[in-house]
């Protein structure tokens, strides 16, 4: 089992800021690719930010300039460090993340999601 545990999320004003963060447990062999999505009311998921295992990001077009992803392979932890907030930022942010788990002697990757942490940007 792989579980991945947001927080951070809250209510903030336009212009503030939040710091989002994601753990990862479980039985794993290491994690490839960790990111966050976004869900807005009534809209699909879509991806924010995404970080690789060597560290190389990549962003929305929405969150270039004012998000920020890192990781701590060492903890099994990413962050979101969000800017600048808008009130279209508002949605529940989800943790992803691809590991490679093993089995016998086999080996594989698997994607898993945390359960989301609610942002609110007011105007």
């Amino acid at each position: 089992q792989v579980q991945l545990v947001e927080s951070g999320g809250g209510l903030v004003q336009a212009g503030g800021s939040l710091r989002l963060s994601c753990a990862a447990s479980g039985s794993f062999v290491s994690i490839n690719n960790m990111g966050w999505y976004r869900q807005a009311p009534g809209e699909e998921r879509e991806l924010v930010a995404l970080i690789r295992s060597g560290g190389i990001t990549e962003y929305a077009a929405s969150a270039k300039g004012r998000f920020t992803i890192s990781r701590d392979n060492a903890k099994n932890t990413e962050w979101l460090q969000m800017n600048s907030l808008k009130p279209e930022d508002t949605g529940i942010y989800y943790c992803n993340a691809n590991v490679e788990r093993s089995f016998g002697k086999y080996y594989y990757n698997a994607t898993h999601w945390g359960k989301g942490t609610l942002v609110t940007v007011s105007s």
